[in-house]
């Protein structure tokens, strides 16, 4: 197969689709069946087994302040616009036997236009979640695909009956995310107390400004916060009222990650029912304890492996990650079950196998679209 993956942050970012995709890309690449292309804004890294094509985009960061209108309702669908009106004159796209994306609308808009020799099959995955594919509001009127890769069984459950659908979690890089000694030192953390990780963006949704009143009420506790995003000026501000010199707020690369959770006492995450949340099976990993939201996605996620709480009550949550506090370290266990089942390597072979059940269904390598979305959104 010739499969085509692309995403505005491809080789630019290291956020959670962004590692999804490159991950996936790079399994599937390396076992020499198929040829991958993957399509970002970034450059073209040493060493990938895949290909890379480079198309510009505008930082999602200069439109934080832009009006909101809709189909351009915050600063991602702003970014995506930029990126997809070069994906739209990509002859590549075209090449390809299936593409796949999780940004809507334009990725997916901008893949599954008619082209003069028909077009790819095209599969969707809820990486950002599966407001697209639900098809409720005008937006996602316009959405469509020819397979759904959904991230978790919530998912599967509400959109399978409407798309040719599969379940696949996400995964984790074995050799790189384990338990072993911290590095705080060399990450510019302190040594002499103990701290509470949360890997996230600073907007709304992630209700890191809830998480920061919890941990305000346990004593001494460092509140790392890997991330950015529109609420840094808030965080910030609440930090120097609630966690005066028990705050900080910075970024580290991919490459860091391990060693950054390996240096916490406890990771915390309180987003209500994420798409899947690559930064659980990373934490868990490298064992150390986690307290997330309780809801029917996380604990498929983590099983037996976390505390589990209403994090909406600022008073269970404060209880929570005192108690995690007290666990040790290491959860060898824990690790063990988590690279069992989310291995990289397990997980590009689910997607291969639904890539190919995708292209038996269309009868060939092309799919022929009904309309043409890219119409039919400049018509609406």
């Amino acid at each position: 197969m010739r499969i085509l993956f692309a995403l505005p942050g491809l080789h630019r970012f290291g956020r959670g689709a962004e590692v999804v995709f490159e991950s996936i890309a790079q399994q599937i690449a390396a076992a020499g069946n198929h040829q991958v292309t993957l399509v970002g804004s970034g450059e073209v890294r040493p060493g990938r087994a895949y290909d890379f094509v480079h198309v510009p985009a505008v930082s999602r960061e200069r439109f934080e302040h832009w009006p909101k209108l809709p189909f351009l309702r915050h600063e991602f669908m702003y970014e995506e616009l930029t990126f997809a009106a070069g994906l739209l004159r990509l002859p590549i796209v075209e090449q390809a036997d299936v593409t796949m994306t999780c940004s809507y609308p334009y990725t997916n808009w901008a893949l599954r236009r008619r082209r003069s020799g028909g077009r790819p099959a095209h599969v969707f995955v809820t990486q950002n979640g599966d407001w697209p594919a639900l098809k409720r509001g005008p937006e996602p009127r316009f959405f469509s695909c020819d397979g759904l890769i959904c991230t978790n069984p919530l998912y599967y459950e509400r959109n399978s009956a409407r798309w040719h659908s599969t379940l696949i979690p996400n995964g984790v890089d074995p050799l790189r995310f384990l338990p072993g000694p911290a590095r705080r030192a060399e990450l510019g953390l302190p040594v002499d107390r103990q701290i509470i990780l949360m890997v996230s963006a600073l907007e709304p949704g992630k209700r890191v400004i809830e998480a920061m009143r919890a941990v305000a009420g346990v004593p001494d506790a460092l509140l790392v916060v890997a991330g950015d995003g529109p609420l840094r000026d808030e965080v910030d501000r609440l930090a120097a009222e609630r966690l005066p010199g028990r705050f900080l707020r910075t970024t580290f690369s991919h490459e860091q990650m391990p060693d950054l959770y390996r240096s916490a006492d406890l990771f915390l995450h309180t987003k209500i029912q994420e798409s899947f949340g690559n930064v659980y099976i990373e934490a868990l990993s490298c064992g150390i304890p986690i307290v997330a939201h309780d809801d029917e996605v996380t604990r498929w996620i983590l099983g037996d492996h976390a505390m589990l709480v209403d994090t909406t009550s600022e008073a269970a949550l404060k209880n929570a990650i005192r108690n995690a506090l007290t666990k040790p370290m290491v959860d060898a266990e824990a690790a063990a079950w988590a690279h069992a089942r989310y291995s990289w390597k397990v997980v590009a072979g689910k997607y291969v196998d639904f890539f190919e059940d995708v292209l038996d269904r269309s009868g060939n390598s092309r799919a022929h679209p009904s309309a043409d979305p890219i119409r039919q959104g400049a018509q609406a």
